[in-house]
């Protein structure tokens, strides 16, 4: 029992409670900022930050931070199901991303208007928060990459936005 304990507290030390904390002891510098729109409803706003101020990183080395900022509601299953979607959409086989679908759904939250979700990966793990409290944690380091591919592959269903994330300019 008392190894068990030690473990925690030796991942609440690395993993702080509150994204908060992270901040606080981190340099983040923006990348790139965009509002995701469907006709004239805007969804969500979503930031990517990154401790060298671009894209991509050393995972080894460097820290994301890619937040989403709710202007509407989501259920749960519903944000789980347009992640599914998304990785379809990029190719991502079901083996790649079947083990982490318990995960995702045990973490995430129904998400109501003013949430935010947050991915940040640090040393190759991903650690999730919602409106900054600690929330849950995937450890290969493959699941942040494939996470990230929603927005910032170069095979996104919006392009539009991966240009904004990634600091540049449109001419949309």
């Amino acid at each position: 029992m008392n190894v068990v304990f030690a473990k925690n507290i030796s991942d609440e030390m690395v993993f702080p409670d509150s994204l908060q904390s992270t901040l606080a002891t981190k340099p983040f510098m923006l990348v790139g900022e965009t509002t995701f729109s469907i006709l004239f409803w805007d969804l969500y706003k979503s930031q990517l930050l990154t401790t060298t101020g671009k894209y991509p990183v050393s995972i080894s080395n460097d820290n994301v931070l890619f937040t989403i900022h709710y202007l509407a509601d989501i259920s749960s299953d519903e944000l789980i199901s347009k992640t599914i979607e998304q990785w379809q959409y990029l190719g991502i086989s079901l083996q790649q991303y079947r083990s982490y679908l318990p995960k995702l759904k045990a973490m995430w939250p129904d998400i109501k208007e003013g949430d935010s979700l947050s991915l940040l990966i640090h040393q190759g793990h991903s650690i999730f928060y919602f409106n900054q409290q600690f929330i849950g944690m995937i450890k290969p380091f493959e699941f942040g990459q494939i996470f990230l591919a929603i927005w910032l592959s170069e095979n996104t269903s919006e392009p539009k936005l991966r240009r904004e994330l990634l600091g540049g300019l449109t001419d949309e």
